[in-house]
């Protein structure tokens, strides 16, 4: 298993350039199945927007990890947006399920998405984690994700 330092060889930020990126939960608790816990997630990437670090495209969040596909804006680094997001997240849902410690694994891991690439095709398989991975039936059925064409 790769360390964390391993997944930031090679990164790269590029204001404009889109993203995708995976973070996943300390030991891989299932602490987003309560819906109510991974809507605290939700929220914090709409921050990120209304920031306008991020313009979000994608995202879903599974009960032990987030998939989320964005822009990043403006010449903010993409770990620092990383960390802001999962900094604010677990302080929320630390305060929230009155649980303490580290919320996630450190690091995240992030592919650059290529101009070629389909960015409703790369879309579609975020969302669709859900399903193929036997959690619901339709994703209409699950409430942790959203997608601009969607």
């Amino acid at each position: 298993m790769p360390h964390s330092r391993d997944l930031r060889k090679g990164r790269v930020s590029e204001p404009q350039r889109i993203y995708l990126c995976t973070s996943v939960v300390r030991e891989r608790q299932p602490i987003f199945a309560d819906w109510r816990v991974g809507r605290i997630v939700v929220d914090a990437l709409r921050w990120s927007d209304s920031r306008a670090t991020t313009r979000t495209i994608a995202f879903v969040v599974m009960p032990d990890h987030l998939h989320w596909l964005f822009e990043l804006c403006g010449a903010i680094a993409l770990s620092t947006v990383m960390g802001t997001v999962k900094k604010h997240t677990a302080r929320r849902i630390n305060a929230h399920a009155t649980r303490t410690g580290p919320l996630w694994q450190p690091g995240f891991h992030d592919h650059a998405i290529r101009q070629e690439e389909d960015l409703r095709t790369i879309a579609r398989y975020v969302v669709y984690n859900p399903v193929r991975s036997g959690l619901v039936r339709s994703i209409r059925d699950y409430p942790l994700w959203d997608a601009m064409w969607l």
